[in-house]
């Protein structure tokens, strides 16, 4: 008969020791899995959508993290916003000409290319501003680029799908410029659809409502990233609700060149802010060359107004100063219940000694070495680490399974049962380690087992 299997008797004829002493490792080595998944899902989600092809977000001096957060992520609040101006320093000049012709604006912005220009050049720059809310959700006014230019996906390669409808256009003679294109998630939760309309608080889900009503033109495909939980609407009609545009004096105001040339027919639409009246509170660049970037990024931060941050950088921070000493803060808890557990591996086999003193003094007295009787006990005790552990990985596993759903509606992660952490594979070498150590007094009473004395009791 082999020493495992000896062990494997010992392990069933104590069937209910056995069954809780493994079940408590099991439930330990459960929730060091959990933990590890969990870091892992938390790791990918924010750094995946950390980028969707950009390399840089400028905005206002603050934190680069906040900035971060804010238009990435659609968290936290927006630092402040940025003179449009800035925003024009992106383009060229025949492109910065063309804005002060339709919008209206000083003149000087006109006769140079922006200060930036020539890093994005070959890339794009498209705005943001934040301030509204749809109930819970954040209201991004920006661009048709946003739809246009953005990819996502594992590879950055998925261009934005539409599961109905279609963008918002510049300017609709049916709706002017107040129409909108809702995140899959905003449909989903606020039972709308295309054709119908949303009307945004100011400041905060709580704040006052905004009287302008925004028609839904398309619902976008789930993408599993921040954009899913977002309303975007057309910035020119973000602009356009009471309460967005920067006052100004009389010397800034400016008459845009396209009202010279204007018919009767059009004198009743809505005009667009004046170039002195906007402000945006991002805009997400992708420079021409991602060479480009660093140069770009210092001499932005050097400027007096504006700030840039790269986002994957800044969410890299963001895991090593706060979610990182956390989930590390967590796993050693795991790791203690995992300790506790082998305590119990060691209670209950040397519990076990007394009745078993008998038999191995006859095992001994049979010609059993003493090393031979020591690795049976350790034997045993790896019995219980294995079984444990193989069963709280699955039980850590299946429960992953059973909220795989929600997962990946709130992180675009897409998990199964063999979902594993790279980290996993030093669990169960862990386990036999504390396996082998709660063996040893047990191991050490076996060895020293007298044969005489225990024979005669």
């Amino acid at each position: 008969m082999s020493l495992l299997t000896i062990a494997w008797r010992n392990f069933c004829h104590r069937p209910l020791s056995s069954l809780l002493t493994t079940l408590s490792l099991a439930l330990g080595v459960g929730l060091v899995v959990l933990v590890l998944s969990i870091f892992g899902i938390v790791n990918e989600a924010f750094t995946r959508n950390a980028t969707f092809g950009y390399n840089l977000v400028v905005g206002p001096k603050g934190s680069a993290l906040q900035l971060t957060l804010n238009s990435v992520f659609y968290l936290s609040q927006p630092i402040e916003n940025l003179p449009y101006s800035q925003y024009m320093e992106m383009f060229p000049q025949a492109e910065r000409q063309a804005m002060v012709d339709r919008l209206g604006g000083d003149p000087e912005l006109a006769e140079r290319d922006g200060k930036y220009a020539a890093f994005v050049s070959g890339g794009y720059a498209i705005p943001l501003a934040l301030g509204d809310y749809y109930g819970t959700f954040r209201v991004v006014g920006t661009t048709t680029d946003f739809f246009e230019k953005l990819r996502h996906g594992p590879e950055l390669d998925q261009p934005f799908e539409f599961e109905d409808g279609e963008a918002f256009q510049a300017e609709s003679e049916a709706n002017g410029f107040f129409e909108a294109v809702l995140g899959s998630r905003v449909a989903a939760e606020m039972e709308v659809g295309v054709g119908d309309v949303l009307y945004p608080t100011h400041g905060d889900p709580e704040g006052k409502g905004h009287e302008e009503a925004f028609m839904i033109t398309g619902v976008l495909a789930p993408t599993g990233t921040p954009n899913d939980r977002a309303a975007f609407v057309n910035l020119e009609g973000f602009y356009l609700m009471e309460g967005h545009a920067k006052p100004i004096d009389e010397s800034e105001k400016f008459e845009p060149a396209n009202d010279q040339n204007v018919s009767s027919d059009d004198e009743g639409k809505l005009r667009p802010l004046t170039i002195p009246e906007r402000e945006v509170t991002s805009v997400l660049i992708r420079t021409g060359n991602m060479m480009f970037a660093p140069g770009m990024q210092n001499m932005i931060n050097e400027s007096l107004e504006a700030q840039a941050a790269a986002p994957v950088g800044e969410i890299y921070k963001l895991m090593d100063a706060i979610v990182g000493p956390v989930m590390q803060a967590l796993l050693g808890i795991t790791l203690i219940t995992c300790v506790v557990a082998a305590v119990g591996i060691l209670v209950a086999i040397y519990n076990s000694m007394n009745d078993r003193r008998r038999d191995i003094a006859v095992m001994r007295a049979l010609g059993a070495r003493r090393e031979t009787v020591t690795a049976i006990i350790v034997f045993e005790s790896f019995l219980v680490a294995i079984i444990g552990g193989v069963l709280g990985w699955i039980l850590a596993h299946a429960a992953i399974v059973l909220y795989s759903g929600k997962i990946e509606d709130q992180t675009g992660i897409s998990v199964n049962f063999f979902t594993v952490t790279s980290y996993e594979i030093y669990i169960l070498p862990v386990v036999l380690a504390l396996a082998l150590l709660a063996a040893l007094l047990p191991a050490w009473s076996a060895y020293r087992t007298d044969v005489g004395s225990n024979l005669s009791a």
